[in-house]
């Protein structure tokens, strides 16, 4: 059930973590109409997330036909997974889309909280990115091993039922040194590096051990190379990495860079960005699987609204800011 692969059509509603994120960051850019209540197409979209949360539920708890459920994951591997987010209507816990999910409710709320908080939905925006960096805080148990997945999808599709009932495999799957992923290890290193700027003034020391995840999940990424898919072949039939993992490694330094200033992750990306590839072509898909576009966008914002220039002949010639001009086409 791939539903982040489909593209959004006016007669369909997203159903997916990662749809409803990439529609709040839309939402909260679009302009007042008197025709159209955008800040209650927000509050509902974030509502949405409640109604996908796994574990312990609180009492704040908004969707009261929710309860807790899946209160024993990772018991059997003696981890706790208790948490996170299901995927659409499934009882799977899928981490790479989840982190996707996570990444961009971070990008909207850093570039437009003041407007998300004018519609009086700023600390459910908050709760909504904590739940899932919540989640992947349990799921990093060591420095190069991260719980890729919960659940089997197989399983699961053959029978519907609520969380609260299911009797569905609940075993876990897990990246590691010998069972690489740097796909997802870098796409979760950059949901917790843009969740770190989200918290940074407002609860410093969460913001920091955000940061130190996301900083060792992108070392362990980088160091040992390799599709999470090729490495957890159950996840193949849903959330395949067509794209490989190069994209999300430059989307994790990329990250990392605005979250730390640290020029050495600024470094990574020119030097790796035309061989890693994504840079040199329009890219008209930006998807759970397929970070270069806004890989495109961060490294445009770093080295043309922000003045940084560097040596690098591609940067001029190629144009990494492809997606501000005529249909990818750069201009002189």
């Amino acid at each position: 059930m791939e539903e982040g692969r489909k593209q959004f059509r006016v007669v369909k509603l997203p159903t997916t973590l990662q749809d409803l994120s990439a529609l709040i960051l839309i939402l909260t850019i679009l302009p007042l109409c008197q025709s159209f209540d955008y800040g209650e197409a927000l509050s509902k979209s974030l509502l949405y997330f409640e109604s996908q949360r796994s574990g312990r539920l609180p009492y704040n708890q908004r969707v009261t036909w929710r309860h807790h459920s899946g209160l024993f994951d990772g018991l059997e591997q003696e981890v706790d997974l208790v948490g996170g987010y299901y995927d659409a209507g499934d009882d799977v816990k899928f981490s790479l889309p989840m982190a996707f999910t996570v990444t961009m409710l971070s990008w909207g709320v850093i570039e437009y909280g003041d407007q998300i908080a004018a519609a009086g939905e700023y600390n459910h925006a908050l709760e909504a990115i904590k739940w899932g960096t919540d989640y992947f805080i349990k799921a990093h148990t060591h420095p190069n091993v991260l719980w890729a997945e919960v659940g089997d999808g197989d399983t699961d599709h053959y029978c519907w039922q609520r969380p609260e009932d299911m009797t569905t495999s609940r075993r876990a799957y897990k990246i590691d040194e010998n069972h690489p992923g740097s796909d997802l290890a870098g796409e979760t290193s950059a949901a917790m590096a843009a969740a770190s700027i989200v918290y940074k003034k407002i609860n410093p020391h969460y913001s920091h051990l955000l940061l130190d995840h996301a900083q060792q999940l992108f070392e362990f990424g980088d160091k040992f190379r390799g599709q999470y898919d090729n490495s957890i072949g159950v996840v193949k039939d849903y959330y395949p990495s067509v794209s490989g993992f190069m994209d999300e490694l430059l989307w994790a330094a990329l990250w990392l860079y605005k979250a730390t200033d640290n020029e050495d992750y600024l470094n990574y990306v020119i030097e790796n960005a035309h061989s890693f590839g994504g840079i040199t072509w329009a890219i008209t898909e930006f998807t759970w699987d397929v970070k270069y576009a806004g890989v495109q966008i961060i490294a445009s914002m770093a080295f043309y609204l922000c003045g940084l220039r560097h040596d690098y002949p591609w940067l001029s010639r190629d144009g990494l800011s492809c997606l501000f001009t005529n249909d990818g086409a750069f201009r002189n």
